[in-house]
């Protein structure tokens, strides 16, 4: 029997993640085998220790099955679900993303991007444009966007698996010019906002890290919190290596918290992971 532990909500101070991101960062930790299924009552067990009941997890899993994310399968002749075929690639290219990220040479070269839309296609327009910010892109007008080289393959498999392919170009070029581009990314990324997201992570998460290393937590629950704790962590982390392109240490300010929050989830990941996965894999393992 898994001992009850507190509701995310009063376990850490901040938002607590929508229910479809646990749901996608469950996914992604525990059932990456193609065709490999988890049963509702299980996700519905293992999300209610996050303080996620079980309509939020009905509802969301529903949302994710229409968003072709995951697809329906049976589990032990119990109804479950599995991360559909489509999304082993996008998960694998995540994965070096979020856990391994690389950040661009001074010398190396950048990626452009341009695309044309017919007027009467604005709505894939705003599509492609959320797509390259969420990619890293930065606006160096309002058709020509530019991001590190190193992200060109993840770019270029992102936009032709979701059908927008077609409608850009990319070039990988080297900075010629005589202009300051540690002035320049300043202008085309929100550097301060990056920031900012960065420290808020600093701010939730240090005294998570300190509580884990002092011992601070009851042994009785300890892999069930430490599973709540990571899945957290993971689906707060995971998107901010998509915001934050990699861009060369040379073009940013001295104090750049990035370096620091990457050190402090890694650390973190290293404590909580192993605990976490006994804990998961303690609770899909006891089937009916």
């Amino acid at each position: 029997m898994i001992k009850e532990v507190p509701p995310a909500a009063e376990m850490q101070e901040g938002t607590v993640p929508r229910h479809h991101q646990l749901i996608v960062t469950l996914f992604g930790l525990y059932a990456r085998t193609p065709g490999a299924g988890i049963q509702v009552a299980t996700i519905i067990r293992l999300l209610q220790d996050a303080g996620v009941g079980p309509a939020g997890v009905r509802s969301s899993i529903s949302r994710l099955k229409k968003r072709g994310v995951l697809e329906s399968v049976t589990v032990q002749g119990r109804s479950g679900y599995a991360l559909s075929s489509g999304m082993q690639d996008t998960f694998r290219e995540g994965d070096e993303r979020i856990f391994h990220p690389r950040r661009a040479g001074i010398e190396d070269p950048w990626l452009l991007a341009t695309f044309t839309v017919p007027e009467s296609q604005r709505n894939i327009r705003h599509k492609i444009r959320s797509s390259l910010v969420r990619m890293g892109f930065g606006s160096v007008t309002p058709g020509l966007w530019i991001a590190p080289g190193h992200l060109r393959p993840s770019v270029l498999s992102y936009f032709e698996n979701r059908g927008m392919g077609q409608y850009l170009e990319f070039f990988l070029a080297d900075h010629v010019g005589s202009s300051d581009m540690r002035a320049n990314v300043a202008q085309w990324w929100d550097l301060p906002a990056l920031e900012l997201q960065y420290a808020e992570f600093i701010r939730l998460q240090q005294p998570l890290l300190e509580r884990w290393l002092d011992g601070g937590q009851p042994v009785a629950d300890r892999m069930a919190r430490a599973f709540v704790d990571h899945l957290l962590l993971l689906t707060e982390w995971r998107r901010l290596p998509y915001l934050d392109p990699g861009l060369p240490v040379e073009l940013l300010s001295k104090d750049w918290n990035a370096l620091e929050a990457h050190d402090l989830f890694s650390r973190l990941h290293s404590v909580l992971g192993p605990l976490a996965e006994e804990h998961a894999t303690a609770v899909i393992d006891d089937v009916p």
